[in-house]
This record gives structure tokens, sequence and C-alpha cells, in this order.
């Protein structure tokens, strides 16, 4: 074999070797944003499944509380805002008054012994705790997911091909209120 040969084998497997590089940093990249917009679906689906139960409630509530009206009221534009919201940050900041609402709307039925006794209110109750822990968790898998996208966009050598793939940094989650990390509170 000639140098010539040699010296074509080996820019040879130098160029492959760049291609196959280039396309797994691509994939990477793609499998990524992907990742992060499946979990932000899941995060829709979440409140989407909050927001449904949110009307039972609410009438579950009034039976027993008529003249709370404020309160309720407080839910019912919560509820709007949170099935309009769009953005990431929209949707956190429709997400915490939501989750403020629905802790007066509690803090309402704790008056109402009745009320905290009716098995309909103790499953909406039960399902609503359910319902929070899932959202909790899609936020964590959401940001996680974020974390691991935005990291590879911005260090080498990912971040050279961010442009190519059309993959830039996504926005976290945030929820603005810190009780608003946690679920409301539901006593029996």
């Amino acid at each position: 074999m000639g140098t010539n040969q040699v010296t074509w084998i080996i820019l040879t497997a130098i160029v492959v070797f760049i291609v196959i590089f280039a396309v797994a940093q691509y994939n990477r990249l793609i499998r990524l944003n992907i990742s992060v917009t499946e979990a932000w679906a899941q995060i829709e689906v979440q409140l989407k499944r909050r927001t449904d139960l949110i009307p039972n409630l609410v009438e579950t509530v009034k039976g027993y509380a008529k003249h709370e009206q404020s309160t309720f009221d407080a839910v019912v534009t919560a509820r709007a805002k949170a099935t309009t919201a769009t953005t990431v940050a929209d949707t956190a900041a429709a997400d915490g008054m939501l989750t403020q609402a629905l802790r007066g709307l509690l803090a309402v039925a704790e008056a109402y012994p009745d009320l905290k006794a009716s098995a309909n209110f103790i499953a909406l109750q039960e399902e609503l705790a359910t319902t929070e822990n899932k959202v909790a968790f899609s936020r964590q898998f959401y940001n996680d997911s974020v974390r691991l996208l935005n990291t590879a966009v911005k260090t080498i050598p990912s971040n050279f091909f961010a442009g190519f793939a059309k993959v830039s940094e996504r926005e976290f989650y945030e929820v603005q209120d810190p009780q608003d990390h946690n679920a409301p509170k539901i006593t029996f």
C-alpha cells in the first residue's frame, strides 16, 4: 500500500468519524427537544385535569356555603386564566393564581362540617390531591428535561449543532409564590 492510499484511508476515516459525530449530536439535540415538548404536554394534561375538577368542587361547596360568592368568583376567574394561558410563564402564573384560589375554596369548606363529611366532597378532595401530586411531578419532569436540553445547547460540542438542529434554550416552569410549590392542604 502506498502512502497516498494510507492518507486517503485515514482522511476517509476522519471524515466518516466527523459525520457520525455530527449526526449523533444533531439527533441528541432533537431527542432532548422532543422530550421537553412531551414534558410540557404532560403539564398541560394535568392542569387540564385539575381545571376539569374545579366546577364540580365549586358546585359541591356552593351547596353548603351560598354566601361565599367572592371565593367562588376567584376560583372561576383563576380557572378561566388557567385554561387560556399559552406560554410557560403565563401558564405558571395562572397555575399559581388557581392554586391560591383553591386554597381559599378549601378554607371555606373548613367552616362547614356537613360539607367536610359529604362523600362527594371527600371524593373530590382526594381526586384534587392526586391531581396536585401529578401536576407537581409533571413540573419536575418538565424542568429536568429543560435542564438537560439547555445544558446541551450551551455546552461544547453540542452547542455547535444547536443552530443547525434549530434547537434553542427553553424556559423553565417557575411558580412565583413559594407556597404554590406545595399541593393545597386538604383535611377531613
